[in-house]
């Protein structure tokens, strides 16, 4: 993040543009200036993202200031220090994704220069001056509307005593044959790729009432309140990726159960077992577990049996039984295929 004081005055001018204020504390120094030790600092910037910079006059008043308020919940009793450094780490880790997505896919292409002779740092001052706050508040939104989502998932399982130990589906979506392809297409190609993919899948996750929990580039990790719309969102993609020729074969896999949640993302044997039946599914297929498959029936989306059931019209999908399988680690399985009824 920080380079010594002797960078390109240019660029040293957009980042005081952007961070409100010029360098000019070393770390002790602005340790001292927000009265915390610099052991809790150090820990803080380093939470964040951001490299040690020895005694280098790098930092600013708004570093100063953000580790004023993060030290003063902790004086408040308001958060525990090891949960105010979990705060900057997974907030830095965050934006830092989000910065590098804005510089790499948007600023750079906005500041090409229009004109011969012009540098990109030219152009790329102004522009920033003009998107800087738009940008800013609409962040700021896009933060509190999440932020309102997830609080109230949260009040809505504690208030409800049949929720104590949550259960969801978690599913993995993931294209086959992506490292054939990482070989036979050049870097832009699978660029773009992998962008129209990650868009699709996010834009069909969240359209369907699921939550995108990451992309990792060929493959994405979603989870949904109940079994019927994981299912339902696992079969758009695959609907809509086949009808996508630029696009390879997908294949899904669903689990319902518990899950421990940790910095945005989800761990346990729930989500394990659903990464599995994402390796094992057949191309452009759906696997689900015997616990997905029974919240099925239980919704009524599905049959108990369909040889049994003489009217099948009003569900929703159907369940086919595959052989069962040990899975290292998580015991015989017996996945069941998803279809639409």
């Amino acid at each position: 993040m920080f380079e010594d004081d002797e960078d390109d005055p240019s660029a040293l001018r957009i980042e005081q543009l952007i961070l409100g204020s010029k360098r000019q504390y070393t770390p002790f120094q602005a340790a001292r200036a927000a009265g915390v030790s610099m052991e809790l600092a150090s820990r803080f910037w380093r939470a964040m993202g951001f490299a040690d910079v020895g005694q280098a006059k790098a930092l600013t008043e708004a570093d100063v200031l953000a580790l004023r308020r993060l030290a003063g919940l902790v004086e408040a009793g308001l958060l525990s220090e090891a949960t105010a450094v979990q705060v900057a780490r997974s907030t830095g880790q965050t934006t830092s994704r989000l910065a590098d997505w804005q510089i790499d896919s948007f600023l750079m292409g906005l500041t090409e220069p229009p004109e011969p002779g012009m540098t990109r740092n030219e152009v790329t001052y102004p522009l920033v001056q003009l998107l800087l706050p738009e940008l800013e508040e609409f962040l700021v939104y896009v933060w509190r509307r999440q932020l309102a989502a997830a609080t109230g998932r949260v009040v809505q399982a504690l208030d409800d005593e049949d929720t104590v130990a949550r259960r969801q589906a978690i599913a993995f979506a993931d294209l086959v044959g992506f490292t054939r392809l990482t070989r036979r297409l050049e870097d832009d190609e699978l660029g773009e790729l992998v962008e129209a993919f990650e868009t699709t899948a996010a834009d069909l996750v969240a359209a369907n009432g699921g939550r995108l929990i990451k992309a990792l580039g060929d493959e994405i990790l979603y989870v949904a309140e109940d079994a019927g719309t994981a299912a339902e969102i696992g079969l758009r993609l695959i609907e809509t990726m086949t009808n996508d020729p630029t696009m390879p074969e997908l294949r899904v896999g669903i689990a319902f159960g518990t899950m421990t949640t940790r910095m945005g993302d989800v761990f346990g044997n729930t989500v394990n077992l659903a990464s599995r039946l994402t390796s094992i599914a057949p191309k452009d297929r759906v696997l689900v577990d015997g616990d997905c498959r029974a919240e099925l029936v239980a919704s009524g989306d599905a049959p108990e049996s369909e040889k049994e059931t003489e009217d099948l019209s009003d569900y929703r999908y159907a369940l086919q039984p595959l052989y069962q399988r040990p899975v290292r680690g998580l015991g015989v399985v017996e996945p069941w295929m998803l279809n639409r009824r």
